[in-house]
């Protein structure tokens, strides 16, 4: 049985997060935020002065303060002087096996959603995560909506062909969303699992394994490759700047493909030994991972940048074609997807997305754009399982209120008022008192 490389152990092993108790149901009451100024994310515009009228798990009506009656006995939220955007998608992320400690479970998803990311896409999935999927989406616990995929399909899990196709068809009969690919596939594997995941309707998206290659991955209708994987090896970054029309014509295949990406930018450069090890431990969010986990990382980076095998400068490098590359993808239109493969080294759960989205604006993207991978975009990916990802009558009640305005710094989305998950509100001041608790048993 082949082995798969100890790059792809350390991000297969998921962090260990800790405790918080589990979450009352719903509720189902309506919600009235009212004066806002609301980036409803179907294009670059903003509408003053609106409420945002919530019934139960949906957005029942937008419009103009003196134009929509806010119910007797609606739950009133003033808004005035404030910004409502969609809630935002961790589209490469993990959460805990079942199988964890229920406190393990909960803080990793209240961690996400503290933060406003409202739905995860789950890629790595683990026996009976379908019933923490259950949970989560009918609101029995503070969650994200949940789209899991199922175990990996990779070097060590599948042997031979027939083996690719049995896995899919058993992973679609038991109700997982979507395939997880990691390196380790024959080409061979990796084609009876495309041909058989077409025939019995599974998407199936990550990483690209070396044998199969990124163009024959595309061929194949492989629909999202996350971290950027496979690109700068076509693109034979690694020997010196790659040239415009090559970037060109890569990003151009891969939107003609119908192919998503899932970049990971910041976490790919720690892998590649970009930051010091000093900046990374001074990150502040670090008081929510327990300290095994903070040593973990620690210790992973220290060894890395002391590692011969690891040339920083041949990472620099790496790092900015990555970002030249995103841009490129964004100027030719290839649908760009939020993600940052949380909780994963030094990405704690929720607060990576905000240095993602810090780092995806130094690439070249404006605000707008950065914002639609993670609103717009993630509800057209999942436009055949619900209806959300704007701010409109009758999309999901997934809601970040927030003090400043995102499109004039990325950065305000950190500047949080509060956060509605499936219509459920939870106020700045509950969403500070978990964290705390959080922090303080760590």
């Amino acid at each position: 049985m082949r082995t798969i490389a100890p790059l792809l152990r350390a991000l297969v092993g998921i962090a260990t997060i800790i405790a918080a108790a589990p979450a009352a149901a719903q509720n189902a009451a309506t919600t009235a935020f009212v004066g806002a100024n609301v980036l409803p994310m179907d294009r670059d515009r903003v509408l003053e002065n609106q409420t945002v009228l919530v019934r139960g798990d949906r957005i029942a009506e937008v419009g103009p303060v003196a134009s929509v009656a806010v119910p007797a006995g609606a739950q009133r939220i003033d808004a005035r002087g404030k910004y409502i955007i969609p809630g935002l998608a961790e589209m490469h992320g993990h959460v805990p096996p079942p199988n964890a400690p229920a406190a393990f479970i909960d803080d990793v998803l209240f961690l996400y959603v503290s933060n406003g990311i409202t739905t995860v896409r789950g890629m790595l999935g683990a026996p009976n995560q379908l019933e923490m999927r259950r949970r989560a989406n009918s609101g029995e616990m503070i969650a994200p909506t949940l789209y899991l995929a199922g175990p990996s399909f990779n070097g060590n899990s599948v042997n031979g062909p027939e083996q690719a196709a049995r896995m899919v068809r058993e992973q679609k009969a038991a109700g997982w969303d979507l395939l997880k690919i990691h390196p380790g596939l024959t080409r061979e594997e990796y084609d009876a699992m495309a041909r058989t995941a077409k025939e019995v309707g599974i998407r199936f998206g990550g990483h690209v394994p070396q044998e199969v290659g990124l163009v024959h991955a595309l061929e194949m209708g492989q629909e999202t490759v996350d971290h950027l994987d496979g690109y700068m090896e076509y693109l034979n970054a690694d020997q010196g700047p790659v040239a415009e029309e090559r970037l060109r014509e890569i990003s151009r295949r891969t939107k003609d493909a119908g192919t998503w990406v899932v970049p990971t930018m910041v976490l790919w450069e720690t892998l590649m030994g970009v930051p010091e090890l000093e900046e990374l431990t001074a990150f502040p969010e670090l008081r929510y991972m327990p300290a095994n986990t903070v040593e973990q990382w620690t210790r992973m980076h220290r060894d890395r940048l002391a590692s011969p095998q690891v040339n920083r400068a041949t990472g620099r490098a790496l790092a900015e074609s990555r970002k030249r590359l995103l841009d490129v993808m964004q100027e030719e239109g290839v649908m760009i997807l939020m993600g940052t493969d949380a909780p994963q080294q030094f990405s704690v759960p929720g607060f990576s997305l905000h240095r993602e989205m810090s780092l995806m604006v130094d690439a070249g993207m404006t605000p707008h754009q950065v914002l639609t991978s993670g609103t717009l975009n993630v509800g057209r990916y999942f436009d055949n399982a619900d209806k959300f990802g704007t701010i409109a009558a009758g999309q999901r009640a997934d809601l970040i209120l927030l003090d400043a305005n995102p499109l004039a710094d990325i950065g305000n989305v950190a500047r949080q008022a509060g956060v509605m998950v499936r219509g459920r509100w939870l106020p700045k001041a509950e969403i500070d008192r978990r964290l705390a608790e959080i922090a303080s048993r760590r």
